[in-house]
């Protein structure tokens, strides 16, 4: 474990004063209950929201809030995280209890959001900025045309015709508990349920309000 973890210091190019900090970033509960990465995410998702609010400040001076904020959003999400995650390989060195299934999504984001917190605690607040500069370059670059997912636009739309906010349900839950499957209406003031289905209740809300905006032709 020793050597993959001076590997992984080379490749994000940070060497900790503490190794056992950077281990228990990696380190998840199925491996060790009391001892584990929960709350550096914890603290790594605060420490990256921050930075790349700052960051975005700082590449984007004449934006308004409104855009920073949803640009913001596009780039500290799980998804997001997931991504930078897989592009470290963090995989490769994430402590877990063995089993047949492979590495979850979830797992790899939430190791990036404690590494942060790692980075930040072992090494301060410039030391985390630098590496979340690095790593979420090409992402704030893109962020030029802010993508407002579904979710939002409906509920913009619905705000501003309505002055309401889009009324979301969950219809069904189906599948076993490793793969579970919702469906989701979403309704506009008087309308019908438009209806989505997802891996998620989050998703499934998503696939419903894409559904909506469809045949609202927007």
């Amino acid at each position: 474990m020793k050597n993959n973890l001076f590997i992984l210091q080379k490749k994000i190019k940070v060497k900790f004063k503490n190794i056992e900090l950077l281990k228990k970033s990696l380190t998840h509960k199925s491996y060790n209950l009391e001892d584990n990465y929960e709350k550096l995410e914890f603290l790594g998702d605060r420490v990256l929201g921050i930075a790349i609010s700052k960051i975005l400040i700082d590449v984007y001076p004449y934006e308004k809030v409104g855009s920073l904020d949803k640009k913001l959003a596009s780039l500290v999400n799980k998804n997001r995280c997931y991504e930078i995650g897989r592009r470290l390989q963090l995989e490769k060195y994430i402590l877990k209890k063995k089993s047949k299934n492979k590495i979850e999504n979830k797992i790899i984001s939430d190791c990036c959001e404690s590494l942060i917190g790692a980075i930040y605690l072992d090494k301060g607040f410039y030391f985390a900025e630098k590496f979340i500069a690095d790593n979420w370059k090409e992402l704030i670059k893109s962020a030029k045309i802010t993508a407002v997912d579904s979710k939002t636009k409906l509920q913009e739309y619905s705000l501003k015709k309505y002055k309401k906010l889009p009324i979301y349900k969950l219809l069904a839950n189906t599948g076993p508990k490793h793969k579970p499957r919702f469906r989701v209406g979403v309704k506009l003031n008087n309308s019908e349920f438009f209806e989505g289905n997802g891996p998620s209740i989050k998703q499934a809300e998503q696939s419903a309000a894409e559904l909506f905006l469809k045949y609202l032709n927007l």
